[in-house]
């Protein structure tokens, strides 16, 4: 006997902004400083995760609603937009 009354459909990870999601950004490493500075200019606070390789990664928690913002400034700086991968957090975290 389960206590849970059916399967969830909604996420889990939510907030007033929406599904909670984990931004991952690659670039050169030679492009790491601008990548940063791009970051810092959201609205946003954003405490990047950095995996230093060819290529470097960024990667950092953000909320659903603040995902234009990010490809916003990433456009601005000159960073495409192929280079962000966009999971659910919650699977990243199961993974």
């Amino acid at each position: 006997m389960s206590v849970w009354h059916g399967t969830c459909k909604a996420p889990l990870l939510t907030g007033a902004e929406g599904e909670l999601i984990s931004v991952r950004v690659s670039t050169d490493p030679r492009s790491l400083e601008d990548l940063l500075d791009c970051l810092s200019g959201v609205s946003f606070p954003i405490n990047p995760q950095i995996y230093h390789g060819v290529p470097t990664v960024v990667e950092f928690p953000a909320f659903e609603a603040r995902l234009s913002e990010v490809y916003s400034a990433l456009q601005a700086f000159g960073f495409c937009s192929e280079s962000v991968v966009v999971r659910d957090m919650l699977a990243m975290i199961r993974t």
